[in-house]
């Protein structure tokens, strides 16, 4: 989650028995689109209030004291669990609610047990049982009972909020007072993968109905919690909330009562700065941590602090439509493999900068069924050439739509819009650029009526049934004019990689369902831009998770 906030995006048409995956996708196709003019506006109120004096970061070793100053552009909107989905909302709960499963050392390929100390799939992949540490316990020494974690996913699902989607289709209920079950009506192995969101993290239950807190129908209207939750968490993490403010930071103070191994700093001061400052800042001390450096910018701090640069899970992409309503031109098959191998995807990354990689297919290389990188699209531009003619198109003008106003973990699509137009212009196709404000421009690409579109999709979680959204009849692809009788094949494919249920069964499926896009259809997947991690020396352990940035409560 890369710093840029989500949007809400209830406007697609659904079909019957798509994976949770794709149905996510209806709340927001284009995920943190809008964020970068709303934040750019909110950091730069923090100029001014950003170079005070430094915080204290004495090193007083495991569970000792000192405090972590992490900066980032905030897209926070809540610090209830059950409602938040914005990046930074996400990095802050996921050390104060301890969810079931989660991710250890930036690993999205395997979820692992933490509330649970493990859990069992059944051979049909539709009932998940999970044994509760005994351990366990509330920050207010509570212990942790099946009947919060009930508690917390039935309020999740009945709040009706952004993380809604995560539980849809499954049925919570408590065996023992230390043994959750989950059970679905279809195969859904994509489960353990989305229990281990931070938005799912489990609440005291107790203390939360107490302060209006409900999970009955019509907590979306009755639910009166998220004020007490905004100033007073309840979970069983390393860290408790003890500041919250959307404008300016979050605290957190290390949770004395933690059930697992203390944190090294006794607070964590997240902060709302532009990352200009933050460059600045991490250098002068001012801050430990950096989120939202460009790659030009990690240049100037190389050798001072130590910087990670890799791949996100964002996937940038081109499309050219499918409908011939909208463009005949587009539509023609010969002419989306002219697109497809005229795009020069090595000069792209060039845009993108240091820590980017070119999308081998739609899914991100960090997540299973992922395609190796020698599978990528390479350009053939004599193949490109060949296509066009065959197409019986002559130096064909089409338009190429993008939002003009957002910068993408330091890539400005306008930029990129630039060089995909200079590529295409180097095998005989004139691209007419047409830059719109973000809200415009995703009005356009929500009714299908873009010939061309330039955009971004990050998912909802780390798994690849979040990218059926992409295969015919599904929402991003309907945007694309790509209907679900339109390509038989990868249909055919789509489905056998949503039912399959082991893991070998997955990664072929999903393996297969790329190396068939790649070769037809009207998704270009272009690169993964870098994630930028600067940090003073004195930082250690440090690691990039691609879901909620870094483990503050692992750093030393």
């Amino acid at each position: 989650m890369q710093g840029n906030q989500a949007i809400g995006d209830n406007s697609g048409s659904t079909t019957a028995g798509r994976s949770a995956g794709s149905r996510s996708a209806r709340r927001r196709a284009v995920r943190r689109a809008a964020a970068p003019v709303a934040v750019t506006v909110a950091a730069a109120m923090m100029l001014a209030a950003c170079g005070g004096a430094k915080k204290n970061t004495d090193d007083k070793g495991e569970g000792g004291g000192g405090t972590l100053v992490v900066d980032t552009s905030f897209s926070l909107k809540t610090a209830d669990p059950g409602r938040t989905f914005e990046p930074t909302g996400i990095m802050v709960t996921r050390p104060v609610y301890d969810t079931l499963l989660t991710f250890a050392n930036g690993d999205v390929t395997k979820p692992v047990p933490l509330l649970a100390s493990s859990y069992e799939a059944s051979p049909d992949a539709k009932t998940f049982t999970f044994p509760l540490r005994s351990e366990a316990k509330f920050s207010d020494g509570t212990p942790v009972t099946a009947k919060d974690v009930v508690f917390s996913f039935n309020r999740v699902k009945n709040l009706k909020g952004n993380p809604a989607f995560l539980l849809d289709g499954v049925t919570a209920t408590a065996k023992d007072e230390h043994t959750v079950v989950l059970t679905t009506a279809a195969a859904d192995p994509a489960l353990p993968f989305r229990i281990a969101t931070p938005a799912l993290g489990v609440v005291n239950s107790k203390t939360v109905a107490a302060h209006g807190g409900s999970d009955a129908a019509g907590a979306d209207q009755g639910d009166k919690a998220e004020q007490f939750l905004n100033g007073d968490s309840q979970g069983s993490g390393p860290y408790k909330i003890t500041k919250y403010d959307v404008s300016t930071e979050v605290i957190l103070t290390r949770n004395e009562n933690y059930w697992g191994t203390k944190p090294k700093y006794a607070k964590v001061v997240v902060r709302n700065v532009p990352a200009n400052t933050q460059q600045l800042n991490v250098l002068s001390g001012e801050s430990q941590i950096s989120l939202d450096m460009s790659p030009d910018q990690a240049v100037k701090v190389k050798g001072q602090a130590q910087v990670l640069q890799q791949p996100t899970p964002t996937t940038a992409f081109l499309f050219t439509n499918d409908n011939p309503a909208i463009s005949p031109t587009t539509s023609n098959k010969d002419f989306q493999e002219a697109v497809r191998y005229g795009l020069d995807y090595k000069s792209l990354l060039d845009v993108a900068g240091a820590g980017s990689a070119q999308a081998a297919g739609i899914v991100p290389s960090f997540f299973t069924g992922a395609l190796d990188p020698g599978k990528a699209i390479q350009r053939d531009v004599p193949r490109a050439k060949a296509a066009l003619a065959k197409a019986g198109l002559n130096n064909p003008s089409v338009d190429l739509y993008y939002a003009s106003d957002v910068t993408i973990n330091g890539i400005n699509f306008g930029d990129l819009a630039a060089r995909v137009q200079a590529n295409l212009k180097e095998v005989g196709i004139n691209i007419n650029l047409k830059p719109a404000p973000t809200q415009t421009a995703l009005d356009s690409y929500r009714n299908g009526s873009e010939a061309m579109g330039l955009w971004w999709w990050q998912a909802d979680y780390p798994d690849a049934s979040d990218y059926l959204a992409f295969t015919p009849g599904e929402l991003v692809s309907l945007r694309a004019g790509w209907k679900a009788e339109a390509n038989p094949e990868v249909s055919g494919l789509a489905q056998k990689a949503k039912t399959a249920t082991s893991d070998t069964e997955r990664v072929t499926a999903y393996k297969q369902l790329q190396e068939a896009m790649n070769k037809t259809g009207p998704f270009m997947p272009l690169l993964q831009p870098a994630q930028v991690i600067a940090a003073n020396n004195s930082v250690k352990n440090l690691r990039y998770n691609p879901i909620w940035y870094i483990d503050v409560d692992k750093l030393g």
